[in-house]
């Protein structure tokens, strides 16, 4: 039982860190990481400086970062699905012996690594640029809860990964669900601004209490409970992607469609 355990987490830390390796080597990739959350944290900032909650800047650099990773695994499996399928690899990967969890994890697990240069982006470019303080309350808990977003975020990429494993084009639906998320999650803005029907939906998204967590972190509130939530939420959307490969896995065969671009 230790020994196929074992086994199995080594194939997907070596997987991920292949596809983090592949996947720093591409522009698109180190322009939606890097470049998109240093423009939205400037914009972040900016707006908070004219109104009434300045001290809210480092929070503002943090959740521009968060965003950043979610992005990153949005559009980063998307893309990694798409060009296994255009390079003609997805089909045999898929069809493998081993389960498509093993498979797929690493690639969206690496996703919500590359993210992790947004996270640190933000918060250099607000200290160098703005002379934004990184004033975080708990230093320790934050780099903690910053993992534990990441871990999730990657399992969340999973389930979505399901679905784009049926469509020939994922962008399409990258480009739907990037902004819906994170508003709802309350990486930038306050869930409480927002209508009382997106709380019931936001409690349902690990990126919810991921962005909380490291929020928490940052001002020095309870790290621990939002954390919990987030892993176990990122835990359940692992089993829901691992069932729902399956069945995209066998419909996609029986249809012969894994390999069209």
């Amino acid at each position: 039982m230790t020994r196929p355990l074992t086994g199995g987490l080594r194939s997907i830390g070596v997987g991920a860190l292949m596809h983090v390796k592949h996947a720093s080597r591409s522009p698109l990739e180190i322009t939606v990481a890097l470049i998109l959350p240093v423009i939205q944290a400037t914009v972040a900032v900016y707006l908070l400086r004219a109104g009434q909650e300045p001290h809210r800047l480092v929070e503002a650099s943090v959740g521009a970062g968060l965003m950043g990773i979610w992005s990153a695994v949005l559009f980063g499996s998307g893309a990694a699905l798409q060009t296994q399928r255009f390079l003609g690899t997805l089909e045999p990967l898929l069809l493998s012996p081993r389960h498509p969890v093993m498979t797929l994890l690493p690639i969206t697990l690496a996703t919500a690594v590359m993210g992790t240069y947004a996270l640190l982006a933000t918060l250099v470019w607000g200290r160098l640029l703005f002379g934004v303080p990184l004033d975080v309350e708990r230093p320790l808990a934050f780099l903690v809860a910053a993992a534990g977003c990441v871990l999730a975020l990657g399992m969340l990429g999973l389930l979505l990964a399901a679905t784009f494993v049926l469509m020939r084009n994922a962008n399409a639906l990258c480009n739907a669900l990037e902004s819906p998320i994170w508003l709802l999650s309350g990486m930038l803005v306050p869930i409480t601004v927002l209508p009382s029907w997106t709380g019931p939906v936001a409690d349902v998204l690990p990126t919810t209490w991921g962005a909380r967590a490291v929020r928490e972190a940052v001002t020095g509130g309870p790290v621990w409970p939002a954390l919990a939530l987030c892993l176990a939420e990122g835990l359940a959307c692992l089993v829901l992607g691992a069932v729902a490969l399956v069945h995209v896995e066998r419909r996609a065969r029986a249809a012969g469609t894994l390999a069209l671009s």
